[in-house]
C-alpha cells in the first residue's frame, strides 16, 4: 500500500483506496431510490466497515494470507447477497476485481478474479439460464476482469517507474548539493591556503631582503670600524666616537637579525627542525589526546630556512589530517638526516583511505598543499595507504645547508 500523503504518489495511488467505497455506495444509492429495502443499507454498511477494518485502517493486516482469504470470503458473500437483492450491485464486483490485482501478487491474483466472477454469475437471480449461458457469462466476466487487471498492472508499473525516477532524481539532487557544498569548502580552503602561502612567501622575501641588504651592510660596517680602530691615533675623542658608531651598528644588526627571525615560523625561532618537531608533536598530543612520537636518525644539522619551514609545515598539516580524518590511536614522526637529502615520515594506524578516491574525504587539499610545498623544492612526496591499514606520508627534500641561507649573518 502506498501512503496517499507521499509526494511521489500518483493520482491513481490516491484514488485507488477510495474506489471500493464508491463501487459499494453508488449502486446502493440508486437501489434505495428505486426500492427501499432495510437490508440493503445494513449490508452496504457491513461491507464498508469490513473493508475499512481489513484494508484501510491497517494495510499490514491484509498481508497475512489467512486474513486476505477471510477478507475476500466476507466481501464476496456480502456482494453476492446484494446482487441477489438488486442486480445493480453487479457493479460492485468491479471493485473486487481491482482489489484482486491490488492486494494479491503474481498469478494468485487470478484466483481472486475467478472467485469474484463465479460469485457474480451464480448470484444473479435470473431464472432459466442454461449451463452454457452461465459459462459464457463467467468467461465474459473473467475477460473483463483480466482486462481491468492488465490496465491496472500497466498503471502500477508506470507508477513504480515514476517513483524510481523521482527517487533517483532526489538522490542526484542531494549528491549535487553535497558536491556543491564540498566544492565551496574546497575553494575556501584553496583561497585560505593560497593566502597563507602568499603571506609566507612575502615574509620569506622580506627576510632575505633584510639579510642580504641591511644585515650584510651593517656587518661590513662593523668589520671596517674594527679595522679603523687599530689604524687611527689613540685619541680619546675619536675612540669615543668610534665606540658609539660601533655600538649603534651592533644594535642595528641585532635588530635586523631579530626581524629576520620574527619572519620565520615560531617553532623554528631559536630552535632547529628536530627540536621544533618535538615541540609541535607534544602540543598536538595535548590537544588531540593521542600519543605522537618523534624520532631523529642521522646527524642533525642546520638546514636552509625554506627546507626546514617546508618540512615543518608538512608535519603540521599531516598531524592535522590525522586528527580530523584518521581515527588513529597513535602517530609517529621520523626525521632522517642523510648525506644529500632529509626525509620526514609521518605514519598513523588509523582508518586509511583508497588512493584515487575523492580526496576531500581524506583531507585532500591538505595533501595537495603538502605535495606542492615539497615539489617546489625539487623534493619527492609519497603516500602509502589503504582502507583499514593506516596512512604513511613521506617527504624527501635536498639537504641544502643553512650557510647558503644565512651567509655571513653569524659574523659580528
Amino acid at each position: 500500500m502506498v501512503a496517499t500523503d507521499d509526494p511521489a504518489a500518483s493520482r491513481w495511488d490516491r484514488v485507488r483506496p477510495v474506489l471500493p467505497y464508491l463501487f459499494i455506495l453508488l449502486p446502493a444509492v440508486f437501489a434505495l431510490v428505486r426500492d427501499w429495502r432495510p437490508e440493503v443499507p445494513a449490508l452496504v454498511l457491513a461491507a464498508g466497515v469490513w473493508h475499512w477494518f481489513m484494508v484501510t485502517s491497517r494495510p499490514g493486516r491484509i498481508e497475512r494470507p489467512v486474513m486476505l482469504i477471510a477478507y475476500f470470503i466476507v466481501m464476496l458473500a456480502v456482494i453476492g447477497t446484494l446482487i441477489r437483492i438488486d442486480t445493480l450491485f453487479t457493479v460492485t464486483a468491479v471493485a473486487m476485481f481491482i482489489q484482486s490485482f491490488t492486494l494479491i501478487s503474481g498469478w494468485w491474483a487470478y484466483a481472486g478474479v475467478v472467485a469474484t466472477a463465479g460469485v457474480l454469475v451464480v448470484a444473479r437471480p435470473e431464472q432459466g439460464r442454461t449451463p452454457s449461458q452461465m459459462l459464457f457469462s463467467f468467461l465474459v466476466a473473467l475477460l473483463v476482469a483480466s482486462a481491468i487487471g492488465l490496465v491496472g498492472q500497466a498503471i502500477r508499473d508506470q507508477n513504480e517507474n515514476r517513483k524510481v525516477m523521482i527517487t533517483q532524481l532526489r538522490e542526484a539532487g542531494a549528491k549535487l548539493a553535497a558536491l556543491a557544498e564540498e566544492n565551496a569548502n574546497l575553494q575556501a580552503q584553496l583561497l585560505t591556503s593560497a593566502r597563507e602561502a602568499g603571506v609566507l612567501e612575502e615574509r620569506q622575501r622580506m627576510a632575505r631582503e633584510i639579510h642580504d641588504t641591511i644585515a650584510q651592510g651593517l656587518t661590513g660596517i662593523l668589520t671596517q670600524l674594527e679595522a679603523a680602530d687599530d689604524a687611527i691615533d689613540d685619541t680619546p675623542a675619536v675612540r669615543s666616537r668610534l665606540r658609539t658608531v660601533r655600538t649603534l651598528a651592533r644594535e642595528s644588526l641585532n635588530e635586523a637579525r631579530r626581524s629576520v627571525q620574527a619572519l620565520r615560523p615560531a617553532p623554528l625561532d631559536e630552535a632547529q627542525l628536530a627540536t621544533a618537531l618535538h615541540g609541535i608533536a607534544a602540543s598536538w598530543s595535548r590537544t588531540s589526546g593521542l600519543p605522537a612520537s618523534v624520532s631523529v636518525t642521522g646527524d642533525p644539522r642546520p638546514l636552509h630556512g625554506e627546507v626546514e619551514i617546508t618540512l615543518l609545515r608538512v608535519a603540521q598539516e599531516a598531524l592535522t589530517n590525522v586528527g580530523k580524518h584518521a581515527s588513529a590511536t597513535r602517530v609517529g614522526l621520523t626525521l632522517s638526516y642523510m648525506e644529500d637529502v632529509v626525509a620526514l615520515d609521518v605514519r598513523d594506524d588509523g582508518a586509511g583511505f583508497a588512493l584515487g578516491a575523492n580526496p576531500s574525504n581524506a583531507g585532500g587539499f591538505g595533501l595537495v598543499a603538502m605535495r606542492q610545498r615539497v615539489i617546489r623544492l625539487a623534493g619527492d612526496f609519497e603516500i602509502e595507504t589503504a582502507p583499514g591499514q593506516g596512512t604513511g606520508i613521506s617527504a624527501t627534500i635536498p639537504a641544502i645547508p643553512a650557510d647558503s641561507d644565512s651567509g655571513s649573518s653569524d659574523h659580528s
